[in-house]
C-alpha cells in the first residue's frame, strides 16, 4: 500500500511547494475600481506573468484571511499590460476584500496603503480554444460572463492589429443574467465594441443577445412601452434586452442554416443544467456528414 501512496503524496507536496512559492512572488496593485452593485475591479502585475483568454487564478489576500484561497476569472486581455479581475461583494472574505482595499471610504486610498495580494496561476478552461474556429456561441449565465470579457477584448485587440489573419470571423454572444446587478460593468464593454465595430463598418462581426430571466410583469410591461427607443433602456445597448430564456433549438438551427459546413464552437460558463441543454442540442444539430455542420460544446462551470 505505502508504494501507491508515496507517489501520489510526493506529487502533491510538490505542487504545494510550487504554489507557495508562487504565492511569494510580488504582486502590485495597480488600479481598484469600484464598480455599481458592489463589484470592484483589480488591476494587478507580476513580473514574468503569462495569460490566455478565459483563464483564471487562485487569489489570496492576507490581510483578510492568512489561509483561503479563491478562484477568480481573469477580465483582461492577454494584449493588456496589466492583469484584472472581477470581484463582486457576496460573502465575509469579499467584504474583507472590499474593505481592505479602502472602498468603504469616501477619500482617495493611497496606492501603498492597498493589501499585499497573493497570486496562483493561470490555469487554463475550455475558453482559451476560442480562435481554433470561424464561428462560435459563447454563452454565459450570471457572473459566468467574466471569461467572455477577457475573449471579447483579446478578439478586439486581434480584430484591429490584423484582421486579414483572424481565424475568427463570427461571435454569436448569449448572456442570462436573473437581473441587471451585472450589467453596468459588462454593458460598457459591449458598447465600445458596438461602436467601434460600427465604424469599421463591421457590425455584423458581433452578434449578442441579453437575457432577463427574472423578471416580473411589471418590470416586462415597461420592457414593451421603450422596446422602439434608439437604444435599450437598461444597457444603453442598440441590441434590445430581451426576456425569459431564449429558445435553444431555435437559436441552434438559426445559425446552422447561416452556416453550412462550418465546425461551430460552443462556449458555456455557467450551471450544470444549462450545460447539458446545450451539449444536447449541439449533438442533435449536428450532421453526420463529416462536410456538414457541426457544433463542437466546451464548457466550465460554477
Amino acid at each position: 500500500t505505502w508504494k501507491w501512496v508515496v507517489g501520489p503524496m510526493f506529487l502533491y507536496l510538490c505542487e504545494r511547494l510550487v504554489r507557495f512559492w508562487r504565492s511569494q512572488q510580488k504582486v502590485v496593485i495597480t488600479k481598484v475600481v469600484i464598480h455599481p452593485f458592489k463589484t470592484i475591479e483589480l488591476q494587478m502585475m507580476k513580473k514574468g506573468f503569462r495569460m490566455e483568454v478565459g483563464q483564471y487564478i487562485f487569489v489570496k489576500c492576507p490581510a483578510v484571511s492568512k489561509l483561503e484561497w479563491h478562484p477568480f476569472t481573469l477580465t483582461s486581455a492577454p494584449e493588456e499590460d496589466y492583469f484584472s479581475i472581477h470581484v463582486r461583494i457576496v460573502g465575509d472574505w469579499t467584504e474583507g476584500l472590499f474593505n481592505a482595499c479602502g472602498c468603504d471610504k469616501q477619500e482617495f486610498q493611497e496606492a501603498w496603503k492597498l493589501p499585499k495580494i497573493a497570486v496562483d496561476g493561470p490555469f487554463g478552461t475550455a475558453s482559451e480554444d476560442v480562435f481554433s474556429y470561424e464561428t462560435v456561441m459563447l454563452v454565459g449565465a450570471g457572473i459566468g460572463v467574466t471569461p467572455f470579457a477577457s475573449v471579447l477584448k483579446s478578439v478586439w485587440y486581434k480584430y484591429c492589429h490584423d484582421a486579414t489573419n483572424l481565424k475568427l470571423k463570427k461571435i454569436y454572444f448569449y448572456w442570462l443574467c436573473r437581473d441587471t446587478h451585472a450589467f453596468e460593468w459588462f454593458a460598457d464593454l459591449l458598447q465600445s465594441l458596438e461602436a467601434q465595430m460600427q465604424e469599421r463598418n463591421n457590425a455584423e462581426f458581433l452578434s449578442y443577445n441579453i437575457y432577463l430571466t427574472g423578471w416580473d410583469e411589471t418590470q416586462a410591461t415597461h420592457f414593451v412601452v421603450h422596446h422602439e427607443e434608439e437604444k435599450d433602456v437598461i444597457t444603453g445597448l442598440k441590441q434590445k434586452t430581451l426576456y425569459g430564456r431564449p429558445n435553444w433549438e431555435n437559436e441552434f438551427k438559426t445559425i446552422a442554416g447561416k452556416h453550412p459546413g462550418s465546425r461551430i464552437g460552443v462556449f458555456l460558463c455557467g450551471p450544470e443544467g444549462l450545460a447539458d441543454t446545450l451539449n444536447k442540442q449541439s449533438i442533435s444539430n449536428s450532421e453526420a456528414d463529416p462536410r456538414g455542420v457541426h457544433f463542437i460544446f466546451n464548457k466550465e462551470n460554477f
